[in-house]
C-alpha cells in the first residue's frame, strides 16, 4: 500500500510517498481502506519536531474516513463494507496518511450516509477537541457566553457550532472577510482582531476557547466572569497564565484530544440533526501532503484541509 512516510525531521521535503506492507487487524481491531485523511496542525509540528512520535521513521495522520476492509477476532458490530470515520490511536502513530489503517474498532463510528468522506475525515480531531472541552469538561449551558478565538479555523468553526447547539451566545474572532461565514455558522458577534481589541467587545464570558496561543489566553482572562474557564489549546497553561487566572478567580486549563467513540457519536448526532456542518477548505491528493502542510501553517484557511487518499 502507499503511504506518505518520513525518515527524518524537517521541512515538507521529508514527506515521501513509498510502498509498505499492508497491515493485518488483530483481535478487536479493524482494517480500514482510507478514502480521505484530515490534516491538522499537530501533523506539521510532528513532521518538524517529532511531537508525540519522537524520532522517525513514521507515517503522520490521525483523522481518517474510509471503508472497513477486514475485521479482527471479536469485532461483531462492524463488517466489511461499512463506512467509518475516526481518530484512532492518538497521540500514538496511526498512519492516517496511507491507504490502509489498522486500529481498535471502538475508536471509530459509522459515517452518516449524507456526509462525504472528505467532510468525515475533517471532523474527528478538530471536532473532538472542541467537544471534549465544551461538552465533557465545562458542559456549556444555554444562555452562557462563549468566546472562540480563530473561530473560522478547523477547530474553531466546529467549536462555534457545538456551543451554539447548546444554546450559548457566541463571540468569535476572525478577519472581517470571514464574518459572513462566522455569522452563518452561529457567531452572534464576530470580532475583527486586526482592528478591534476583543477585550473591549466580549464581556462576562463563561468560557474562552483559545486556539491562537501566545498572550491571547492571558488577555482572555480579562473578559471572563468569576468562575469562568479559559482553554489554552495550542500551548497549554504557562506559569503567567496560571497566576493571572488564580488572581482573577477563574480557571485556566490546557486540553489534549483523546480517541473517543462517545464524543464522535455526539458530533455525528449534531450533523444528522442539521446543527453541525464541516467546512472543507481544500482537498489535495495524498502525494501533496507537503503542500497541505504549507497551506495549513499559513493560517489563512476557513475550515479544514483534507487529503484525497483514493485519488478520485
Amino acid at each position: 500500500m502507499r503511504v506518505v512516510r518520513q525518515t527524518e525531521l524537517g521541512g515538507t521535503d521529508v514527506l515521501k510517498v513509498v510502498e509498505v506492507e499492508r497491515p493485518e487487524p488483530g483481535p478487536t481491531e479493524i482494517l480500514v481502506r482510507v478514502n480521505a485523511a484530515g490534516v491538522n496542525p499537530v501533523d506539521w509540528k510532528t513532521r518538524e519536531h517529532g511531537v508525540f512520535l519522537g524520532t522517525p521513521p513514521f507515517v503522520l495522520g490521525w483523522d481518517v474516513s474510509g471503508t472497513v476492509e477486514q475485521v479482527g477476532f471479536g469485532v461483531s458490530w462492524l463488517k466489511p463494507g461499512d463506512e467509518v470515520l475516526g481518530m484512532p490511536l492518538f497521540p500514538k502513530e496511526a498512519g492516517g496518511y496511507g491507504e490502509y489503517v489498522v486500529a481498535p474498532s471502538r475508536q471509530f463510528v459509522r459515517k452518516p450516509a449524507g456526509l462525504s468522506h472528505f467532510e468525515a475525515a475533517a471532523l474527528p480531531l478538530a471536532g473532538l477537541t472542541a467537544w471534549q472541552a465544551l461538552v465533557d469538561d465545562v458542559q456549556v449551558q444555554a444562555g452562557q457566553r462563549v468566546l472562540v478565538h480563530a473561530a473560522a479555523g478547523g477547530v474553531g468553526h466546529l467549536a462555534v457550532q457545538i456551543a451554539k447547539a447548546r444554546g450559548a451566545y457566541v463571540y468569535g474572532t476572525g478577519r472581517a472577510v470571514k464574518h459572513e461565514f462566522l455569522r452563518g455558522i452561529g457567531v452572534d458577534e464576530p470580532i475583527d482582531y486586526t482592528t478591534t481589541d476583543f477585550t473591549q467587545v466580549a464581556r462576562d464570558v463563561d468560557v474562552v476557547f483559545d486556539l491562537i496561543g501566545g498572550d491571547n489566553a492571558l488577555r482572555s482572562v480579562d473578559v471572563l466572569k468569576p468562575g469562568g474557564t479559559v482553554f489554552a489549546v495550542p500551548g497549554g497553561v504557562s506559569e503567567e497564565l496560571a497566576a493571572k487566572a488564580a488572581q482573577h478567580g477563574v480557571r485556566a486549563t490546557g486540553i489534549l484530544v483523546e480517541p473517543d467513540q462517545r464524543g464522535l457519536e455526539g458530533l455525528v448526532d449534531l450533523i444528522t440533526a442539521g446543527k453541525l456542518t464541516v467546512r472543507v477548505d481544500q482537498v489535495l491528493p495524498l502525494a501533496e501532503a507537503g503542500k497541505a502542510h504549507e497551506l495549513g501553517a499559513a493560517n489563512q484557511l476557513t475550515g479544514k484541509l483534507v487529503l484525497d487518499v483514493l485519488g478520485h
